[in-house]
């Protein structure tokens, strides 16, 4: 009888992001591309990787594949969007050394390969493989993102924690 005067919650709610990848996680300002070493894409970090596969880092819905297939765009739950780049220039290859196992709509469950690529043929063509995970919208939803860097384990490790605006 009551429920509908009951106070509404205040506290904010944090979000975790797995890493996509294995590697080092280092901050954006290393990337050597001023669109995403100065913020431009968004705020985030990037990741120099040790292994070729980029797996989904959260239960999620697939928003866009690059057609070369060296990006993904894919959204949170709690409506973060985030953008994962393989490397630097890597459109240039166009798609060659990479394979995509999904497709924009496809919900994705945390761990699930999404990408493989060749680092090796990435460096062979005179790329870096440094790859940016940028958040596209975190000026919409977060009041506050935080990145960890350091060695991390794809699906293991949290690379990101964000406070959602409520």
């Amino acid at each position: 009888m009551f429920s509908k005067w009951r106070k509404k919650s205040t506290e904010n709610q944090t979000v975790e992001i797995h890493s996509p990848l294995s590697g080092e996680a280092v901050p954006l300002a290393q990337v050597p591309d001023e669109a995403f070493a100065g913020g431009h894409m968004g705020p985030g970090l990037a990741i120099e990787p040790s292994a070729g596969k980029l797996v989904a880092p959260f239960d999620g819905k697939v928003v866009h594949v690059i057609k070369s297939s060296h990006a993904v765009m894919m959204e949170h739950p709690s409506g973060l969007q985030f953008l994962f780049h393989i490397g630097i220039n890597t459109v240039s290859l166009k798609g060659e050394g990479f394979i995509s196992h999904i497709a924009a709509g496809d919900k994705v469950k945390a761990g699930q390969l999404m990408i493989e690529f060749d680092i090796e043929k990435i460096r062979e063509a005179g790329y870096p493989v440094i790859s940016p995970i940028i958040v596209t919208n975190a000026g919409e939803v977060t009041s506050n993102l935080e990145t960890l860097n350091g060695p991390v384990t794809a699906g293991g490790s949290v690379i990101l924690k964000a406070v959602l605006k409520i």
